[in-house]
């Protein structure tokens, strides 16, 4: 049995180039990104942002005054109609 190593190597280098040409390929594409225009309309509602913002910050002022009240029965009709539907 004959035993030829250049033909290996030379399998090798082929394997690499070709290697070499579809990472250069692959490099060219870039990622890409599509936002629906829904998602835009909603970056661009700032008022509900606002609206938001102040509330979070009124319900954290009472909860650090110790104003708080929290309304039992909402909380229980709320709880319920999420487990039963």
């Amino acid at each position: 049995m004959k035993i030829n190593p250049m033909h290996s190597v030379q399998a090798y280098r082929k394997l690499q180039e070709a290697q070499e040409r579809t990472d250069g390929v692959k490099s060219q594409k870039a990622d890409k990104l599509e936002i629906s225009s829904e998602a835009k309309e909603m970056a661009k509602s700032q008022e509900v942002l606002a609206a938001r913002s102040k509330r979070v910050e009124e319900l954290k002022d009472q909860v650090q005054n110790g104003t708080y009240k929290v309304n039992h029965q909402t909380v229980a009709n709320k709880l319920y109609d999420f487990w039963n539907n």
